[in-house]
């Protein structure tokens, strides 16, 4: 069916919503709010391609969907919230089934973006080239500020997981703040995202010996992320991996922006390496959100609160107290976390936190000690913030072994720090022990690339 030209009168005239669902494969002007967008991608084409969903007083629930297409991915509206008000001018409505859609044209179609509810701005924040304003916009524009602050348009509480009621293999829908964005191949992102609880800890598959090998990776991109950016991440909450399934369509993650809270739905999680990971899919949908949103306010004060607190920087999951099979010199001291110890601003300091010992290399006691008779051996330590290598050498190690046990004692000491159940093939489940750690370096001329870490003043109890 050819699409229906309007006379010049309808150039000028907005429909409601619910009369635009009626006038199929017609070019129409419509205005609405943003509640929510797809993930941009790549067409089937060489267009890009973002998906709105935007609704109106006429038709509140559960919206209409606009698929816009550009050139690139530059070209595509970027709403900055939900909430915020899209203007689109001469969209094709069409039908899928029994779905009916706008799409956009980039031949002839034009959008414009405002703020949404408390402002009083008209001027839009982002327009498309073919865009023209008209004086009866503000009138549009101001009525619908007004119908969506007394419809109080908000987040819903419980349509949203956090990072601590994550599982495997469930589609979820998760509210975080992206705190940073990197390409880590050709093409393909990675997002890191937070919202301030702990992921629940893994159990371990890995044998023992596969640290010869394949060491557990202390990260799940190729190189670590440096410190400068890992120095703006927060000290306490589980900081996310996220990617994109491997799909066909290529998604445009690197048009999120890092430092907005973000309302992602229908995303699942998988584990890679004994970590955590988000997948996004071409079908998931995501919404930034307002700082003053109720559910971002609720993160952000749970999250100050946990941090002032003498103990709350210890796992969640470590409550009431970690395991009592090490104790350290130091029992008054304030725990921290990884993160704390990686974003130090000195290169030598002394720590105590709450771990959890994932790996040992070597991965069999009697390889524990050099041919000298001196202790050699590094742990993979973890915590709900990050992983890093830390050495047990010489006296330190002698401290942490109570000495120079028998080969069958040793065993039954790592089989109690890296949760072995002897006699099982079962994977591991490593407690929480408290460990002290300290910084140091192995180069004065690079002091901050050459640091390392060691344990020190920490005992193993039989």
């Amino acid at each position: 069916m050819p699409i229906l030209e309007r006379d010049e009168y309808d150039d000028y005239k907005f429909l409601r919503i619910v009369d635009a669902m009626a006038s199929i494969n017609q070019k129409v002007n419509l205005i609405g709010v943003v509640i929510e967008t797809g993930l941009p991608k790549k067409s089937k084409g060489t267009d890009c391609v973002w998906t709105l969903k935007i609704v109106d007083e006429s038709h509140p629930s559960p919206g209409i969907s606009v698929n816009v297409f550009a050139e690139n991915f530059e070209k595509l509206p970027r709403v900055e919230s939900a909430g915020d008000i899209v203007q689109l001018s001469h969209v094709v409505m069409k039908i899928h089934g029994s779905e009916v859609y706008a799409l956009f044209n980039k031949k002839y179609s034009s959008f414009a973006l405002y703020e949404g509810r408390d402002c009083s701005e008209f001027v839009p924040y982002q327009v498309s080239s073919k865009f023209h304003a008209r004086e009866q916009d503000k009138k549009l524009i101001a009525g619908l500020r007004k119908w969506t602050i007394s419809r109080q348009h908000e987040t819903a509480l419980s349509d949203s997981l956090s990072l601590k009621e994550i599982k495997e293999g469930h589609r979820f829908n998760l509210t975080c703040k992206v705190l940073h964005i990197c390409e880590v191949k050709e093409g393909e992102w990675m997002l890191f995202v937070w919202d301030g609880t702990d992921a629940p800890p893994l159990n371990v598959h890995t044998k023992l010996d596969d640290e010869v090998e394949n060491p557990l990776p202390l990260q799940l991109e190729a190189s670590p992320l440096s410190r400068d950016v890992l120095c703006t991440f927060p000290s306490v909450g589980t900081v996310l991996r996220m990617t994109a399934e491997q799909c066909n369509e290529k998604l445009g993650l690197h048009i999120l922006k890092a430092g907005r809270w973000v309302q992602f739905r229908n995303i699942n999680f998988k584990v890679h390496s004994g970590l955590w990971c988000g997948i996004l899919q071409p079908f998931s949908k995501f919404s930034y959100l307002p700082k003053n949103d109720n559910l971002v306010l609720q993160c952000q004060r749970a999250y100050d609160e946990r941090v002032k607190r003498k103990w709350d920087r210890m796992p969640l999951s470590s409550f009431p107290w970690p395991s009592h099979i090490t104790d350290t010199d130091y029992p008054d001291v304030p725990f921290v976390t990884l993160m704390d110890i990686l974003s130090y601003p000195e290169v030598t300091a002394k720590f105590r936190c709450v771990v959890r010992v994932l790996a040992t290399f070597p991965g069999q006691p009697s390889n524990f000690r050099a041919p000298c008779g001196t202790y050699r051996l590094r742990l993979t330590l973890e915590d709900p913030t990050t992983r890093l290598h830390a050495f047990l050498y010489a006296e330190d190690a002698v401290k942490f072994f109570g000495g120079y046990p028998s080969l069958y004692k040793m065993i039954r000491l790592q089989n109690a720090l890296l949760g072995v159940k002897e006699g099982a093939k079962k994977p591991r489940n490593p407690p929480w022990i408290q460990c002290c750690l300290k910084s140091y370096y192995v180069d004065k001329t690079n002091v901050w690339g050459s640091r390392k870490y060691r344990i020190f003043g920490t005992q193993l109890i039989d």
